[in-house]
């Protein structure tokens, strides 16, 4: 007897779906990041200093665990 191939049409486009949304949102950031994310340097103070270093952290988890990387190291 001999297995079906499954189809995996739902799952590639769940993936795609995913990385587009990804794909979206890195975008974003990419172009708010160039926008020195929407602050004068001379307005920037310890509030927007500490606003990047949670972006910074949050970004920190994900590439660490898609690079294998940090706490994510085998």
């Amino acid at each position: 007897m001999t297995r079906r191939a499954t189809d995996n049409t739902k799952a590639l486009y769940a993936f795609l779906a995913a990385k587009f949304e990804i794909d979206t949102m890195l975008a974003r950031l990419a172009a708010l990041s160039a926008d020195h994310f929407e602050t004068s340097p001379d307005a920037i103070h310890w509030g927007h200093v500490g606003t990047l270093n949670h972006y910074r952290a949050k970004l920190r988890e994900i590439t660490d665990s898609a690079f294998k990387e940090g706490e994510h190291a085998e």
